[in-house]
């Protein structure tokens, strides 16, 4: 744009132009005439009680900003991608037929529903997918009619009705945001807590003792804490005094279990265009029986094949199904979504009532995790970016008005923008994100080139048709209204759609940003023709009024 206000505009408008009338095309229409009727006896008399419009835009501007710590605060903003993505998860070493029946019920509670249009279901994962799941583990996707309800009022009654199912673990989300949860922390959820230690089942106690402190976090939902349970296991520990003894290696035992119980792929088959791998270990009976276990030979260096027994200590135990590790220390994970998207103000409540309630023991620590952390990360970065900006932006003033105060003058239009972008924001969600972030900084950058065509134009009148100060302003601002208001209406006609989309499908980014800047764009357009003329007469020329 910026390339064809200085090539393309200026060629146009020497065609275009050529033999119109300067007079008739100067001639104000009615409409801006009928503007400037009501705005030039307004703004005498704002001129005549400048100490009043100071404080009262100053009254304004700090109310304003002091309600921002009122408001929550949230990443991204709430998706809306007409499905639902639920994470189902009972006891682990469920049987894959039971756990088949609980998903099918599952099921059939959710199509009774009737804004769901159909569901899909995947039971458990493979042990070689990137995330294995076990046979307990459901995942499912839920097409969405919300032609007659809101995604609200469906997400409601579904945990209403899925609550019913007893002994399982539930997480609703949708399939973007599921992702963009998962890759932020390794888990599907907004609020990930991670509590970190060394003893298994010492994580267990303060986990569920944390999960009962967030279960009382209003907004919270889908609270739950990670699946560790005890399962049979049969436990093999090498005796190495016995293991010298035989000249045998740990390597050596290692390697015998692997084969055994875990397999090696020792060949590949060929079956028409497909390619199998040919792996061999004991058959299940034998890596299930313990005494099989114990008769099992291992080759020594020395002589002949010895039992297992020999050398190791082999019985029947119970040990964590699993066990979740972080930079090289033992975790387990409280996670929660939030229903009101206050993120912060949820995350803030947990900290609060966990260093309260929760007496951690020396060696255990923790971190919260999930889309809170990055949007501490995103805010920071953006609140840091947008210093800079401003800084640049107040030296290219100062290079072009060289004048401090000119452009500390031009730079006030920045806290009447940003009044704007707060009250709309209140009067919309009330959630603060990351995209509105960015609609705020678009908006400074409109409400500066709103300061400038005013001041650039007020010097001109003082310094090139010598006008005095007083008069210079209130011309300048009656010849500068109708730029204004124009640049304003067609950036706001523009934004008005986005706006208006609201939580449609695609627009949820956009939407905030919009909001914010339209916000912005009525104050920063109404009072920067209100209040620059008054500071500019107070202080833009000094020593002259």
């Amino acid at each position: 744009s910026l390339l064809v206000a200085v090539t393309v505009t200026p060629a146009l408008s020497s065609l275009l132009l050529r033999g119109v009338d300067r007079d008739s095309g100067s001639r104000d229409s009615w409409l801006v005439r009928q503007l400037k009727r009501i705005y030039e006896p307004s703004l005498i008399a704002l001129l005549r009680h400048r100490g009043l419009v100071m404080i009262v835009a100053s009254v304004m501007v700090i109310a304003s900003i002091a309600t921002l710590p009122m408001f929550g605060r949230a990443f991204l903003p709430e998706f809306n991608e007409g499905t639902f993505n639920i994470s189902l998860a009972t006891l682990p070493g469920t049987a894959l037929q039971e756990s088949d029946e609980l998903g099918s019920m599952v099921e059939s509670i959710l199509l009774a529903n009737d804004a769901v249009v159909s569901t899909a279901r995947r039971t458990g994962r493979t042990e070689l997918d990137e995330h294995s799941l076990g046979s307990h583990a459901h995942e499912l996707e839920v097409q969405l009619d919300l032609s007659r309800k809101s995604k609200a009022e469906v997400l409601a009654e579904l945990r209403r009705d899925l609550a019913l199912v007893q002994g399982t673990n539930i997480t609703i989300g949708q399939p973007i945001s599921h992702r963009i949860d998962h890759m932020l922390s390794g888990t599907r959820a907004a609020i990930a807590v991670k509590l970190y230690g060394p003893d298994l089942y010492e994580l267990r106690r303060l986990a569920e003792r944390i999960r009962l402190e967030m279960a009382e976090v209003e907004g919270l939902v889908d609270l739950f804490v990670d699946q560790q349970t005890d399962v049979p296991q049969i436990r093999i520990r090498a005796d190495r005094e016995k293991m010298a003894m035989y000249g045998l290696r740990p390597a050596d035992l290692d390697e015998l279990i692997d084969v055994a119980f875990l397999g090696v792929v020792t060949s590949q088959v060929y079956e028409g265009e497909h390619r199998h791998d040919l792996v061999v270990r004991f058959a299940p009976e034998y890596r299930s029986d313990l005494e099989s276990i114990r008769r099992t030979l291992i080759d020594t260096p020395g002589g002949g094949p010895i039992p297992l027994e020999m050398v190791a200590d082999i019985r029947a135990d119970r040990g964590p199904n699993y066990i979740s590790r972080e930079n090289v220390q033992r975790k387990i994970v409280v996670q929660a979504n939030v229903a009101g998207g206050d993120l912060r103000g949820a995350v803030e409540e947990i900290r609060a009532r966990i260093k309260e309630n929760v007496e951690l023991p020396r060696g255990y620590f923790v971190e919260f995790g999930g889309q809170f952390e990055s949007e501490e990360n995103a805010t920071r970065t953006v609140t840091l970016l947008s210093i800079v900006s401003l800084l640049a932006i107040a030296l290219a003033l100062y290079l072009e008005f060289r004048s401090f105060r000119q452009t500390a003058l031009v730079m006030a239009n920045l806290p009447l923008a940003l009044m704007g972008g707060i009250v709309s924001v209140f009067l919309t969600d009330g959630i603060i994100s990351i995209a509105s972030l960015v609609g705020f900084i678009t908006l400074f950058g409109i409400a500066v080139r709103n300061g400038i065509l005013m001041v650039s134009h007020f010097n001109h009148l003082i310094d090139e048709e010598g006008l005095p100060v007083a008069r210079a302003v209130v011309q300048g601002s009656l010849e500068r209204l109708n730029p204004i208001l124009m640049t304003a209406l067609t950036t706001g006609l523009a934004l008005i759609p986005l706006a208006l989309a609201g939580d449609k499908p695609g627009s949820e980014l956009e939407s905030p940003m919009a909001i914010v800047i339209l916000g912005g764009l009525v104050t920063a357009t109404l009072l920067n023709l209100a209040v620059v003329p008054v500071l500019y007469i107070k202080w833009g020329r000094k020593g002259q009024v």
